[in-house]
């Protein structure tokens, strides 16, 4: 039998490799179980993830290791690594259906292990992983705070923990400011030398820059980018999407049929990626991603254009000094709030944002209330702004008025649907509750508001994809006021389309209002009416304008 240590060694050349099979069928024929270290465990349980972790049986393998290696030495770097992986890998196993992951069992050997370990970067962004699965806001701020307190963290860290506070009602505008300036101290700033310097000269067209990760067909971002791209003047602007991407075969090429060109850096570091885009002398470069995900935020740091404009997908300050504009609108940021933020704000005449809406005619669906007898509630919202509050809200509605129902909608996430179902069911509306999954398509997505009646946004994390579909579909949308930004995207959807009416104070009111409208059929239909007749007229779907009123913007920021 080979020494255990020396093929550990020679493993570690196949890894490099990538010849995860080999690797597999070394250790098991060269090894008992127990005799292999924390290392070798690792070693197997990654090969395994890593041929195919869609193969919930090499996932469920792949967890026994890392478990094995963890209990193997305790206290070993190998240890450490083990726990990590653990976590990950436990995260990928919840996804698959009739699976049991212990989460607390993982929990608890975290608690168990050496403070050594607890302080470490690794474990602690593997324990978020499993919090943000399991929507426990609570875990994910702890162990993000771990990760910022020891000074060892990444531009992204520091994102993260900046776009999951926009979920929390604790934070004022106040605390984002603050943070956003901690976020601008921590970045990297490249030295001059090593950076390409922006030309001075001036470009006979505007070259405008917008940088996304998420151009993937169907994804929400599209529907809102087509509105400018269908609506620019090519004689005057040169666009160029600058693609973050993780898969750059998925762009959409609907997207980028319509700009002037297309430039990946998803494989570029930031100092790369800085140098590529200076070269294209661009006036305006418009960062639609902010602090989500697979952003990059540095580059702004760095200044990439002659103007940095933050739009769209992070509804927040970004905190940057060198982030020159936030698009929004005065329903969104106060006159008396702008000092909040650490962009100038950028008013749009009316709306910050309009969809262009879907490439099938619309139907005038009667209310399903008529049909049915009975007022049923929706919510298609990402589940994790489905926070306790609103759940709280929800069940106080249903219980106020006899036989309605509640669609939620949302992705086959196992662990979100345990989650929400537990707190349904501890506020004893579970039974009122119809659960849907995602469809295979748009349209059959969009049909699903035809059995809606009133849809209910969440708080204080709005929807924004979600309130412009129910409203394209004729479903009116309850919201409640916010305090910034992210938190008022729903008032300003219903003020545009003169829905005031449809805008609660606070919790209480959101309750009221949802009750009195469901118990008013007169002025439920009159409502419904008069969103299908009106919607498609407003400035929430109004394409031309609103791409006149944006690029009309741009312009006088650079003159």
């Amino acid at each position: 039998m080979v020494s255990v240590q020396n093929l550990e060694f020679e493993l570690q050349n196949l890894f490099k490799e990538k010849k995860f099979s080999e690797i597999i069928l070394e250790i098991t024929t060269k090894t008992q179980e127990n005799e292999r270290t924390s290392g070798l465990f690792v070693l197997l349980g990654i090969s395994r993830i890593s041929l195919n972790k869609n193969n919930k049986d090499q996932v469920e393998l792949a967890v026994s290791d890392f478990k094995k290696g963890y209990l193997k030495e305790l206290t070993s770097e190998n240890s450490l690594n083990a726990l990590v992986n653990l976590a990950l890998a436990s995260v990928i196993l919840s996804d698959f259906e009739n699976t049991n992951v212990d989460f607390d069992e993982i929990k608890n050997f975290y608690k168990s292990s050496p403070e050594s370990f607890q302080n470490k970067r690794p474990i602690n962004i593997a324990m978020t992983t499993i919090y943000s699965r399991l929507n426990d806001f609570e875990g994910m701020v702890f162990h993000l705070e771990k990760v910022i307190k020891s000074g060892d963290f990444i531009s992204n860290d520091l994102c993260n923990y900046g776009f999951w506070r926009c979920y929390d009602q604790s934070w004022s505008q106040k605390d984002f400011f603050e943070y956003g300036q901690f976020v601008e101290k921590n970045l990297i700033e490249y030295p001059s030398d090593q950076i390409i310097k922006l030309s001075n000269k001036k470009n006979k067209k505007i070259n405008l820059g917008i940088l996304s990760a998420d151009l993937k067909t169907g994804h929400s971002i599209t529907f809102f980018l087509k509105t400018i791209l269908l609506n620019y003047n090519k004689d005057e602007i040169e666009i160029y999407l600058i693609s973050n991407q993780k898969d750059p075969t998925s762009v959409s090429t609907e997207i980028t049929n319509l700009v002037f060109k297309t430039i990946d850096i998803s494989q570029l570091s930031d100092l790369d990626a800085l140098n590529k885009i200076r070269k294209l002398n661009l006036d305006i470069m418009i960062d639609v991603m902010g602090y989500t995900s697979r952003n990059r935020i540095g580059l702004f740091k760095n200044r990439i254009a002659k103007r940095q404009v933050i739009w769209m997908g992070y509804c927040n300050t970004t905190g940057l000094k060198n982030m020159d504009y936030i698009i929004s609108d005065q329903n969104l940021i106060y006159e008396n709030e702008k000092d909040l933020y650490a962009e100038q704000v950028l008013y749009l005449p009316e709306i910050w944002n309009t969809h262009c809406g879907f490439d099938f005619e619309r139907e005038e669906n009667p209310p399903p209330m008529i049909k049915n007898n009975f007022i049923t509630f929706g919510s298609f919202n990402n589940p994790s702004k489905i926070n306790e509050n609103v759940i709280a809200c929800w069940a106080k509605i249903l219980k106020n008025i006899e036989n309605s129902k509640l669609i939620i909608k949302c992705p086959s996430d196992k662990q979100q649907l345990i989650r929400i179902k537990k707190s349904l069911k501890d506020k004893s509306i579970l039974d009122s509750v119809i659960f849907h999954t995602s469809f295979d398509n748009k349209k059959d997505h969009l049909n699903l508001y035809k059995k809606v009646d009133i849809a209910l946004d969440t708080f204080p994390y709005n929807g924004v994809t979600t309130s412009f579909e129910a409203i394209w579909m004729g479903a009116p949308v309850l919201t409640m006021a916010g305090y910034n930004f992210n938190s008022r995207c729903g008032e300003s959807i219903n003020k545009n389309l003169g829905l005031e009416q449809l805008i609660a104070k606070n919790e209480n009111e959101y309750v009221s209002k949802a009750v009195d409208l469901s118990k008013d059929k007169e002025k439920y239909i009159s409502l419904r009416k008069f969103i299908f007749e009106n919607a498609i007229k407003s400035h929430l779907f109004n394409k031309k304008k609103f791409a006149e009123n944006f690029f009309n913007s741009l312009k006088e920021i650079i003159k």
